[in-house]
Parts: structure tokens; sequence; C-alpha cells
């Protein structure tokens, strides 16, 4: 499937969605937005695809936020009708069976800061740029800044971030929790592929029941949580991975999962 802003491709079991705006610096536009949420769809749809990797043209920006160029002349029903498509985007990303992986690289301002919270984490590079710059503009976020921030960074620093919208480096990022790794620009997309391919190796199955389960228990109390961990992993003892990777364990080789 062709698209104008996002460039989409699948190999070895891997896909990475890339926004491709380098002259608005891959900001999202309502034409973006749609075309990422397509993009999930096919994703939705592949038996193959077994981590997601998303990313921004270029090596200055990531998203560096939403249009506000398309923004400035909305009407409330309009602005209410972007932020809704832009959330509805997002949680499907953060609800997508595979893991997903934020290669940010560059300015994840805004919307961009957005996107790399939906994902399951992220990796930046050293010259990459964190934010919520909304209050700045007269608005507050909105496609889910105000609800993942803080709790990919806690109550505190989202708050902070939110209500001064200081925009912080890659270093504050890797200290606050934001990001997990920091490499070189030039590295950042071969480091982030060698962990796509390292979870890739792995059960299929039992990384995407591990991923629903992490997400079910973030967002209910810890008893119902572990109920939910002891189904899937219940679950597990089902499948033909389960008897390959103990029997590879007690046969001492390397297993070779299926994802059945």
């Amino acid at each position: 499937m062709e698209f104008n802003n996002v460039i989409y491709k699948e190999e070895e079991g891997i896909a990475t969605v890339m926004i491709n705006r380098p002259k608005a610096l891959n900001a999202l536009n309502p034409e973006t937005v749609e075309e990422l949420n397509a993009c999930i769809g096919l994703i939705e749809k592949s038996k193959d695809i077994q981590v997601v990797i998303v990313t921004g043209s270029g090596n200055t920006s990531f998203v560096a936020g939403a249009d506000i160029v398309a923004m400035s002349n909305m009407t409330p029903i309009e602005g209410r009708l972007f932020g809704k498509m832009a959330q509805d985007t997002f949680t499907r990303i953060e609800n997508l069976p595979q893991p997903v992986i934020a290669a940010v690289n560059g300015y994840a301002l805004g919307g961009g800061c957005e996107l790399a919270c939906a994902c399951d984490f992220r990796y930046a590079s050293d010259n990459a740029k964190f934010g919520q710059p909304e209050v700045g503009l007269g608005v507050t976020p909105g496609f889910g800044g105000t609800q993942r921030l803080p709790r990919v960074v806690g109550r505190g620093q989202g708050k902070e971030m939110i209500y001064t919208a200081k925009i912080i480096d890659a270093q504050k990022a890797l200290d606050i929790g934001l990001v997990n790794e920091v490499f070189p620009q030039a590295c950042l997309m071969e480091e982030v592929m060698k962990t796509a391919k390292l979870i890739a190796s792995k059960g299929s199955i039992a990384v995407q029941l591990s991923k629903a389960a992490i997400n079910r228990g973030l967002n209910c109390d810890i008893v119902t949580g572990i109920a939910y961990e002891d189904e899937v992993f219940a679950i597990c003892f089902a499948t033909a991975d389960q008897k390959e990777g103990m029997g590879a364990f007690v046969e001492k080789r390397k297993p070779k999962f299926t994802g059945q």
C-alpha cells in the first residue's frame, strides 16, 4: 500500500512505520494520522509480524508534534475530531499484540512525545528532544499526553513537563525513565533492530501474552492483574512453542519457535 506521508515496510517479521514529512519535521496533520492508522490496520491483520518499530524520517525529527498550521484555525468540533482520531490511532498502537518500539531520532514534541509514549518502550538518539509544549500554545495535550506521560515517567515528572512546557534532552529523558537507552544518531536504528530481532527470536505467543498481561495489569488492581497472568500462563502450556522452548532447554539446544 502506498502512502504520501508514511513509509511502511515489513522484513523478517519486523514492521517499520516511518513518519515521512521532512519539510514539516514529520508533524502530524490529519492525513498523516489517517495513514498511520491504516498502517496499524495492516499490522493487525498480519500473521507474520512479530515486532513493530515506529520512527521518523531524517536525522532531525521523530515527530515534531501536531501540525500547528493545520490546527490553528480549527473550530472546537474540528479540534475534538482531530484529537479523537489521533487518540484512537495511538490507542490502537498501544493495544497491538506485538511489541512496539519507538526509535526517537530527534524532536519528539507534543504529538510526537505522545506517539512515543503509546509504544511499549523507547530508544533515543543522542540529539533527541522531548516535551509537551501545548500549554504554551494555549491548549492541553490532546493525543493522550495527560494520561500516558505521567504513567511512563511518574506523576510529578509528567506534571512538570506538561505544566512548564519545558523541552528535555535525551539524557534527561533517560534519567526520568522516558527512554530505555540513548545511542549516537548513526547507530540508533541498528540498535533498535538488534532488540527487535532479539524479541522476534523468542516465542511470539509468550511475548504477546506477556504484553497483554502487563497492559491489563497496569489498568487494574494487582489481584485482578495476577489472576489474568495466571490465565495467560496456563494458555502457554497449550502451545507448540512451550513444548519446543522447554524441550530445547532440557536438550541444551537453541529453540526453533513457530508461533503455534
